[in-house]
């Protein structure tokens, strides 16, 4: 009770608010500095110098997508592009027969839906099917 008596009083005329008190900070704009470097690049160089460098981010995420890959990751991906769970796992399944679990069954599926020039989900039943023993050559 007596907090609230305490905030409930009024301000003195002195007092100023906490707003008023903050100072501002200014960034200290080092732009022209850090970008002397590229100052001198065409825009296809800058434009090739972007992808290298989002490439060198990417590429250890990609790494670890890899080699840290389950058959239960891979299968939670193919519910997410549409799959059934019954669908799902013999995809997963194949997918591992060949050897191609580091790309990713989603990315399997869909390469191959690419390649076949037909949808995702037939795509994805014909891999189940199995008819097509070929499905999985050249797909990387």
């Amino acid at each position: 009770m007596l907090c609230l008596l305490h905030f409930n009083q009024p301000l003195a005329a002195n007092h100023q608010s906490p707003k008023k008190e903050i100072h501002k900070m200014k960034r200290q704009d080092d732009f022209e500095k850090r970008s002397k470097h590229l100052k001198d690049l065409s825009d296809e160089a800058l434009y090739d110098r972007f992808w290298e460098l989002a490439n060198q981010i990417v590429e250890p995420m990609l790494e670890l997508g890899k080699k840290n890959t389950t058959p239960a990751i891979e299968r939670s991906i193919l519910l997410r592009m549409g799959f059934s769970s019954i669908e799902a796992g013999p995809i997963v399944d194949a997918v591992i027969e060949k050897g191609l679990m580091g790309k990713g069954a989603g990315h399997v599926v869909w390469k191959l839906s690419q390649k076949r020039n037909v949808g995702i989900r037939d795509a994805g039943l014909m891999i189940i099917d199995g008819k097509e023993k070929d499905w999985s050559e050249r797909l990387f």
